[in-house]
């Protein structure tokens, strides 16, 4: 893409001006239909060193009420921030509906440096490539505009620029070893470059060349580009997005209704004894996990009443307080609402050595969501896919899923409703939410049933506990959760 762009004719002076106050004053106005719009929109400057990042963004925001913008410079990755997944720092910063985030780089600069020194290369360059790819896709298909700019100029003008900062001691603290080092090496730099641009160039996020050498022609065509975008991004709003085949293996599910409850079982004397030795167990493979620092995501999902808070007791006993997080999920908080479904769990993922466990999930949208209106058919629909890259990406990282659905039948949620209700001590954990959601049970069903089928792949299957007899659906969690920690110990080995 760099490597054999030519640049745009320079207009006269004059009309750069002209153009520069129409757009300034269409911006400006377009600020408030985004909101009105709720459309976020995520602006990403890359590009060469000394290519005028920094002072374009703070051209580009005068223009802008500063109630409804940040700008972010993303900075090489901290050690704590090497702990989590590569997309986490970036998922982390997307804006809220109606908002605009600026990026002063972001992951093309940290995937194309990683690549110059050495530490990205072969499949794991494809694999980066594929969670960009994924990432930019996922925004713009939940309602994101997503502009992506480099900001290009060439290695005499970089030159130029370099020794004009490093030339006064205000300013020389802005070229750092790895400017340098670009400068130097510009060919190299501008192959890798055009790669990566060239990967990541999709229709829905496409990238967007700037020629930079002229810091007011710079600032009209970026302008002139998010103007031309945001009209286009209004225009579409209400398009369905098109639902992308599954294309990850899954592993085959039984349907609900063909799932055994009966006979399953224990024993008080048998379930302590059981209990004791197991929570040992896991307790010394927390650990191991720690040592290794292989992060562990345990989720639940299941029926109201089928004992999903005693069932995360028995593991949460087992391990040390100072290495797991229980997140609770319930209804999103508005600032979570109006952002992308997943961020409020991008948000929670534990660092590695860690373990989170989450009381209800991103499987709320092809449940709950999809049942009571809160998204779109396409919205529910789309998610199917979304949620297996989601895991997908989890598990490249180096992650443990266990994902369990604790079952039980009608009857018995029925009996344990009626005990909450007459019982004074357990009347808060009865709702009359949860006797509307009982009402609904055949539709729950249907939804549950084709979520099981369409997101248990082979690297993060669903494992039903039947529970009907807690104490069982205790014992079977936790012998899953000890063999799928003691395989991924063997892998790390």
């Amino acid at each position: 893409m760099i490597t054999n762009w030519s640049p745009a004719h320079v207009p006269e002076k004059e009309e750069v001006k002209e153009r520069l106050r129409t757009a300034r004053e269409q911006l400006y106005d377009f600020q408030m239909k985004i909101k009105e719009h709720k459309i976020p929109v995520l602006v990403l400057f890359e590009g060469w060193g000394s290519s005028g990042k920094g002072s374009t963004i703070g051209k580009v925001i005068k223009n802008i009420d500063p109630r409804f913008f940040k700008v972010v410079t993303m900075s090489v990755p901290t050690e704590e921030e090497k702990r989590y997944p590569f997309l986490y720092k970036y998922f982390k910063q997307i804006p809220e509906a109606g908002k605009f985030t600026f990026l002063d780089s972001g992951w093309m600069e940290q995937t194309c440096r990683e690549r110059l020194e050495g530490k990205l290369e072969g499949n794991a360059y494809t694999s980066r490539i594929e969670s960009i790819r994924h990432f930019e896709r996922q925004l713009t298909d939940n309602g994101y505009l997503v502009l992506k700019f480099f900001m290009q100029i060439d290695k005499e003008e970089q030159t130029r620029r370099k020794e004009i900062l490093l030339s006064h001691k205000d300013t020389k603290w802005r070229v750092s070893e790895f400017d340098k080092w670009e400068n130097e090496h510009y060919k190299k730099c501008a192959k890798v470059f055009d790669q990566y641009m060239s990967n990541t160039n999709a229709s829905s996020a496409p990238w967007y060349i700037i020629d930079a050498s002229d810091r007011k022609w710079a600032e009209l065509q970026v302008l002139e580009t998010m103007v031309s975008n945001i009209e286009v991004a209004m225009q579409n709003q209400a398009h369905s997005v098109p639902i992308l085949q599954n294309v990850f293996p899954l592993k085959k599910m039984p349907k609900l209704s063909e799932i055994q409850l009966d006979g399953k079982v224990v024993e008080e004397e048998e379930y302590r004894k059981e209990l004791k030795t197991l929570q040992k167990e896991l307790g010394e493979l927390h650990n191991r996990l720690y040592l290794k620092r292989i992060p562990v995501i345990i989720t639940y999902e299941g029926w109201d009443a089928a004992g999903k808070g005693g069932n995360i007791k028995r593991i949460t006993e087992a391990l040390d307080p100072r290495g797991y997080e229980v997140n609770p999920i319930a209804s999103p908080e508005p600032h979570e609402k109006a952002r992308h479904y997943l961020w409020r769990f991008w948000t929670r993922l534990p660092k590695s050595g860690h373990i989170a466990i989450f009381d209800r999930t991103w499987y709320g949208r092809v449940m709950v969501e999809r049942l009571e209106g809160f998204c779109s058919e396409n919205d529910w629909k789309r998610a199917y896919n979304e949620m297996n890259e989601f895991e997908k990406e989890l598990k490249d990282w180096g992650a443990v899923i266990i994902k369990f659905w604790v079952q039980i039948d009608k009857d018995t949620q029925l009996a344990r409703f009626q005990e909450r209700q007459n019982n004074p001590e357990k009347q808060w954990k009865i709702t009359d939410e949860d006797w509307r959601n009982r009402e609904k049970w055949d539709a729950y069903e249907v939804a549950v049933d084709e979520m099981l089928q369409k997101t248990s792949t082979v690297y993060a299957p669903w494992h039903v506990l039947e529970s009907v007899d807690k104490k069982y659906a205790r014992i079977k969690a936790l012998k899953i959760v000890i063999r799928e920690i003691e395989k991924a110990l063997k892998e790390n080995h």
